[in-house]
């Protein structure tokens, strides 16, 4: 069965593991979405980049609830739940903005 008891220990156990590889991996998949958008790729290479980072930054939420459910309530949990909603917001400004300024097909 699905135990989330164990997961959320596995995550609390081994944080400085996940966050070592989660801070790098928001950072560097948003930054793609960002640039690709800026260089005015498909919408579908922008969405396919922004649902990857999305991923990420949701591990991240994830990560970060399982240290609320114990009552860790310090500033590196709001320094990571600040990333990964920055990273959420980034992604989001990515998609509306290629959405914006995409060429109109020819008719």
């Amino acid at each position: 069965m699905f135990d989330l008891n164990t997961i959320a220990e596995f995550s609390r156990n081994n944080c400085i593991g996940i966050c070592s590889f989660l801070v790098p991996a928001n950072l560097l998949s948003t930054s793609l979405t960002i640039g690709l958008s800026a260089l005015r790729r498909s919408s579908a290479q922008v969405w396919q980049s922004a649902a990857f980072a999305s991923f990420w930054a949701l591990v991240m939420v994830f990560h970060v609830y399982t240290w609320f459910m114990v009552g860790v309530v310090m500033l590196p949990t709001f320094i990571l739940m600040w990333l990964a909603v920055t990273c959420w917001i980034c992604n989001l400004g990515a998609i509306l903005f290629s959405k914006s300024h995409s060429p109109l097909p020819d008719s």
